[in-house]
């Protein structure tokens, strides 16, 4: 009886650290090699408002542009908010549906991403990075900022953006 008592309690001290760990989230390692990915990604190149008109704003970093890219053919696309706000951010997206949307261009709803957002080069992370890239995304402050609806071609934007010129 000691003996299964006195294993009850090894499992219970061995199992406990372990449930700790995953309950206090992604070791500082991990969200620092993240934000290294994000800085060398130049996430917030885009992303960030005010970047565009020479002004970023540092408060809300990575919170979505209201400068978007035309692209002739396709539109006028805004970055989005990176921020983990469920209704304006990512935070309603699962970790697989970030990865996939930086690997390979598409949202959760099948809508693929503009294309230029590099995600051909960018589906060449490692899972490991992968994972990092996004504890860092989910462990930022969120920020609620809508970015202005993307515009089909043909259609005139109603706020403004930069011109995507195709050399001749």
């Amino acid at each position: 009886m000691r003996q299964a008592i006195f294993r009850t309690l090894i499992v219970i001290g061995l199992s406990a650290p372990t449930a700790l760990a995953a309950q206090t989230g992604p070791s500082q390692e991990k969200l620092r090699r993240g934000e290294y990915l994000a800085t060398i990604m130049d996430c917030a190149g885009c992303h960030t408002p005010g970047v565009f008109l020479g002004k970023p704003d540092m408060q809300r970093p990575l919170a979505g542009s209201e400068v978007g890219f035309h692209i002739p053919g396709l539109g006028v696309f805004f970055p989005p908010n990176l921020t983990p706000d469920r209704e304006t951010g990512l935070g309603s997206w699962s970790e697989a549906d970030i990865v996939k949307a930086v690997r390979q261009g598409a949202r959760p709803d099948g809508r693929v991403l503009a294309p230029i957002m590099p995600y051909k080069s960018y589906g060449r992370l490692t899972d490991a990075d992968a994972s990092a890239l996004v504890a860092y995304l989910k462990s930022l402050k969120p920020v609620a900022n809508r970015v202005p609806a993307i515009v089909g071609p043909g259609e005139k934007a109603t706020a403004p953006h930069l011109s995507v010129v195709m050399p001749q």
